[in-house]
């Protein structure tokens, strides 16, 4: 595996951890909101970095 490929799948790790972190702020009644958006962003460059990294592969003989 190549090191972008690693890279795109780190955020949907960013992501999960912060979907978790809303979660325990939402029962313990904090304000959840950040971590949301911040988990929705990363699952957006998961899917940003993963398209143009399908764009930009070398077709293999």
């Amino acid at each position: 595996m190549t090191y972008l490929k690693i890279v795109q799948y780190m955020y949907l790790v960013f992501a999960a951890f912060f979907i978790y972190d809303a979660y325990a702020k939402a029962l313990a009644g904090e304000n959840y909101w950040l971590s949301v958006i911040i988990a929705l962003v990363a699952i957006g460059m998961f899917f940003f970095r993963r398209h143009f990294y399908k764009k930009y592969q070398k077709p293999k003989d």
